[in-house]
């Protein structure tokens, strides 16, 4: 079958048209503070001359919404016209004030209206769940008739790690919780006659990601619609895995003609995305073929895929996006890539890789890490490296931890969520402060940064003991 994009509504950013017939976007996330004007537009100067077409900054408060316009007005004094996104978490009040001030703004349905989850188990009657949503319906009408007002768009931006109790108490941890907890709201965007609305739904489990996104396409024609999609694997880390782990959930589905604009969430500068961004959405059709083709090598729990590539980044994004959702959908378990000119030894390793990125087989350290933004309280990249080379150490006299999954979150917006799949957790608690977590619960508060990378691993090696 050959590819075919899913047909959507349009959405105009500021004049970046997505959707429809239109090109698929990339973009990404500045990670400097939103305080900072300087740093700030420096850093969406880079973004755009990479490539990217829209720019997101975290707005955690009136201040930070209020000095978008300050980065706005000095990047289009430079010339530079792109669509600015503020990303809003907790606080509805900032994001009428950013609806005012910036072409996008993205709400998260967990924590928009809803009181910051507690992770623990609670009990709605239906009345008093039927009261909860018009507690949505009574803050989100309004927000919509500012964008109307303003002609801002909207990015409903549904995370695996911030559901809310209220739809936990009804759906679990669970793909349908996510989609319902999106549709929630998309209804009421209907209803009001708002169409300029993207959605995402992320996670950091690809499988968690790919059926979600799925299921809610398949919801959303249920009932009529078709907004726009914005794809990628939150958390994805960095460095060669975090690519190869994009381009199996984002592939997965860019391939199938899912996904309108994404974004490739590295630990890293946030510029370095785009090339890898823009690679995914050139290699689609390709890969398409190619996966067609590679589901008909299937033989003996094994698929076996040949390419032709001389880069080596270029191999593994388009090996993964190839097979991932052979094996996000349990097709096959084990995976042979020839390609002339890398040793066997390398494009085992690649296999590998792509096995554990799709969750199929664990052969090292993950590392479940998130790309850094304005929240961040540390430097992301700087302790990635160090707890990367103490795990490394301890793994050389104790095999368990070779295999084990560490969550590194820069603060605790999506932290103890996101890390639901992880084994242990480093998280930005405060400046200069980090909790450590054993899967989603805290078991130290506030260690001082200096001594943190070194707690965790000493609560580690006592906690496999014990």
């Amino acid at each position: 079958m050959s590819y075919q994009r899913r047909k959507t509504t349009a959405v105009n950013v500021g004049g970046v048209m997505l959707g429809s017939n239109y090109p698929i976007r990339v973009q990404s996330m500045a990670n400097t503070s939103t305080m900072d004007t300087e740093g700030s537009v420096a850093q969406a100067k880079r973004i755009v001359d990479a490539g990217g077409e829209i720019v997101r900054f975290t707005t955690q408060g009136q201040r930070e919404a209020l000095n978008m316009k300050a980065i706005s007005e000095a990047l289009r004094t430079d010339g530079y016209t792109v669509p600015l996104v503020a990303d809003v978490h907790f606080n509805a009040a900032v994001a009428d004030t950013a609806a005012t001030i910036c072409e996008k703004v993205r709400i998260n349905p967990g924590n928009y209206v809803d009181p910051a989850r507690t992770f623990k188990k609670l009990e709605y009657t239906d009345a008093e769940y039927a009261d909860e949503i018009k507690k949505i319906d009574e803050r989100f009408v309004p927000f919509l008739r500012i964008c109307k007002e303003h002609h801002t768009a909207i990015r409903i931006g549904v995370n695996h790690g911030s559901l809310s109790d209220r739809i936990m108490s009804r759906y679990g941890d669970t793909p349908e919780g996510m989609v319902e907890s999106c549709m929630e709201f998309l209804r009421i965007c209907v209803r009001e006659q708002f169409k300029d609305v993207v959605i995402s739904i992320k996670a950091s489990n690809t499988v968690v990601m790919v059926h979600t996104v799925r299921l809610l396409v398949a919801q959303m024609e249920k009932e009529g619609m078709a907004f726009p999609l914005h794809l990628g694997v939150t958390e994805a880390g960095e460095g060669e895995d975090g690519r190869i782990k994009s381009a199996v959930g984002i592939g997965a589905l860019l391939c199938e003609g899912i996904g309108d604009t994404i974004r490739v969430s590295l630990s890293e500068a946030p510029e370095r995305e785009i090339p890898v961004a823009k690679k995914l959405v050139d290699s689609i059709e390709e890969c398409a073929a190619l996966r067609e083709q590679a589901k008909a090598s299937i033989a003996n729990d094994t698929v076996k895929v040949e390419f032709h590539e001389k880069n080596w980044e270029d191999l593994q994004l388009k090996a993964a996006m190839t097979v991932g959702a052979l094996f996000i959908d349990q097709l096959a378990h084990r995976l042979i890539i020839k390609n002339d000119g890398f040793t066997e030894e390398k494009l085992v390793e690649l296999a590998d890789a792509i096995l554990q990125a799709a969750r199929i087989k664990f052969t090292k350290t993950e590392y479940i890490s998130c790309p850094g933004c304005g929240r961040t309280l540390y430097n992301l990249e700087e302790t990635i490296a160090k707890i990367r080379a103490a795990v490394s150490e301890q793994a050389k006299t104790d095999k368990r931890f070779a295999t084990l999954k560490i969550g590194i979150m820069g603060c605790i917006v999506n932290g103890p969520g996101e890390m639901a799949d992880a084994d242990y957790g480093y998280v930005g608690a405060g400046v200069g402060k980090v909790s450590l977590y054993k899967q989603k619960e805290c078991i130290e508060k506030n260690i001082p940064e200096a001594e943190a990378v070194e707690r965790l691993i000493e609560f580690i090696k006592n906690d496999l003991t014990t």
